[in-house]
């Protein structure tokens, strides 16, 4: 054992056995048995370490065996410190006791810091004294740390090393040994590594609080950026909803664009979830004009559309080149409300903004397919269909009323004789016939107009019923427009009138109903021949022309 883990009270004796040898004596005999040099006897005198060696072991090198102490001569004491003249800085070596103290005769340790008792016999350069203690020991002058420490020997040890150690770690001055070896290791703070599990749990917890940062913050994030991404739009409305939005499926137009102009009038909520409502009704599209109410409710919004749930809606399909009576009778079983209530309606023509000269809403009744939320009224219904027929001609370019009434009357001709794609001839001829000219003097001379005054759809009418001005829709007898539309026009016919084509045609007639094939001539000899065409067909599909 090395003499540094030897107590005071129980070190090695003196070569008499009168008395335990000092720590200092036990150095300088140490000194003396590692170096093999003889101990100069001032050492015993004044305490002064013999000279060092002059090649110190490195860091590195193993200490030297301990040898067991040989008997030595009781020192002298030592007389008085003597002090080194101020120029040399020698330390003041204290003198040793007669009999040193123990650590069981000390009684209370008292409140002593390291640094109170300058250590006045450490010299850097005795490698000796290192070589002499266990690993753990720390520099003299400095504090204890509370874990890691490094040692003069280059090692580090923790803070349960330090325990192990702790008597054995002090200052080699006596004086520090004696009464400073206890208060010197409580003044400086010895804290105990935590434990793994400790550590364990701190970095578990840190874990999870970064977690939750790292969610709240993108929680917070995709607060604001739901505006710019129009994901803070409800998902729908609670219905039933209120006004009026008019909505036209174009032929061929999908359900996106559809669901698009939904939101964008606020007829649904979000064209997203409209759209997923469509495709589980497994409905398709079909191209009209629709009438909806502001924020409904998905599922209302597509059975307005596809009319299969004719007890949540009103529902109604009005055919182009209906008469007035036709429409309103449609209109009734749709909707449930007497025909009698439409017809009166329909008779104050004025409440729904057409001019003066109108007796009723023939030709303003639009075609299409109509959906209304249940309860919808009568009026309200009517209102919705005029306003697509004037609304078009709006977008024409007719604004005035009384333009818009004539343009009707001859888009309702243009309905009635005309195919399709003719229907920009028929309305050029049209204007052309009633202009002065010398083939027909201002008479449209129209068939549909003649059987409209008849109350009939038969174009076999006698030639009393050609000539009779009674009539006031026999345009064979009366010059000029007839009083009235004949018909509800669709689009393309009004968009016809409105826009005819240029042409020097003055008659037309179809010569295959089938196939809607219409021929136009600009003299009455050569409109004739197609006449002969048309009845030559007629009695080729008996029944057909009557």
């Amino acid at each position: 054992m090395s003499p540094s883990n030897n107590d005071d009270a129980s070190g090695a004796t003196s070569n008499d056995g009168a008395r335990p040898l000092t720590r200092k004596e036990l150095r300088a005999l140490e000194k003396h048995t590692g170096s093999s040099d003889v101990v100069p006897e001032q050492a015993y005198e004044t305490g002064q370490d013999a000279p060092a060696p002059a090649t110190a072991p490195g860091p590195e090198a193993a200490p030297a065996p301990e040898p067991a102490p040989e008997p030595q001569p009781e020192p002298v004491h030592a007389p008085e410190p003597v002090h080194a003249p101020e120029t040399e800085l020698q330390p003041i070596i204290p003198t040793a006791p007669d009999v040193p103290p123990s650590i069981q005769d000390a009684g209370p340790i008292a409140d002593h810091h390291p640094d109170d008792a300058p250590d006045q016999d450490y010299h850097p350069e005795d490698q000796h004294f290192h070589e002499a203690h266990d690993a753990g020991h720390h520099n003299p002058g400095e504090a204890l740390h509370d874990a890691g420490h490094q040692y003069p020997d280059g090692q580090h040890h923790d803070a349960g090393h330090l325990d192990d150690h702790l008597v054995d770690d002090h200052y080699p001055d006596d004086d520090h040994a004696d009464s400073g070896l206890f208060a010197g290791a409580a003044a400086g703070s010895v804290v105990a590594k935590p434990s793994k599990k400790v550590r364990r749990r701190r970095r578990l917890l840190a874990l999870f609080l970064t977690l939750v940062v790292f969610v709240a913050a993108i929680a917070v994030g995709a607060q604001f950026l739901k505006p710019l991404l129009g994901n803070d739009k409800a998902a729908d409305y609670p219905g039933p909803g209120t006004g009026e939005v008019i909505v036209s499926v174009q032929p061929g137009e999908g359900t996106r664009s559809v669901a698009t102009k939904l939101e964008n009038g606020k007829v649904v909520a979000n064209a997203d979830t409209f759209l997923q409502a469509f495709a589980s009704s497994g409905g398709t599209l079909s191209p009209g004009d629709y009438t909806f109410k502001m924020e409904m409710k998905n599922s209302d919004a597509v059975s307005l559309l596809l009319g299969t749930d004719k007890s949540k809606v009103i529902y109604f399909a009005l055919s182009a080149g209906l008469r007035v009576g036709e429409s309103l009778q449609a209109i009734s079983e749709g909707s449930g409300v007497s025909l009698q209530q439409l017809k009166e309606f329909s008779n104050a023509p004025a409440q729904f903004g057409l001019p003066a000269n109108a007796k009723n809403l023939e030709g303003f009744l639009a075609p299409g397919e109509y959906r209304f939320p249940l309860g919808t009224p009568a009026k309200e219904i009517l209102q919705s269909l005029v306003k697509v027929t004037t609304d078009e001609l709006v977008a024409q370019g007719i604004t005035d009323p009384g333009k818009q009434y004539e343009a009707v009357i001859v888009a309702s001709i243009v309905q009635a004789e005309g195919g399709q794609a003719e229907y920009g001839d028929v309305a050029g001829a049209i204007y052309n016939r009633l202009k002065p000219n010398d083939q027909t003097s201002g008479y449209l001379q129209v068939d549909s107009a003649v059987t409209y005054g008849l109350g009939t759809k038969s174009f076999n009418f006698t030639d009393e019923e050609r000539q009779d001005k009674s009539n006031v829709y026999n345009t064979y007898a009366n010059p000029g427009l007839p009083p009235g539309p004949i018909g509800s026009p669709g689009r393309t016919a009004i968009d016809a009138a409105a826009k005819p084509k240029t042409n020097d045609y003055l008659y037309w007639v179809t010569i295959n109903l089938d196939t809607k094939e219409t021929r136009f001539s600009k003299t009455l000899d050569e409109h004739n021949i197609y006449v002969n065409q048309y009845n030559t067909w007629c009695q080729a599909n008996v029944g057909r022309c009557a």
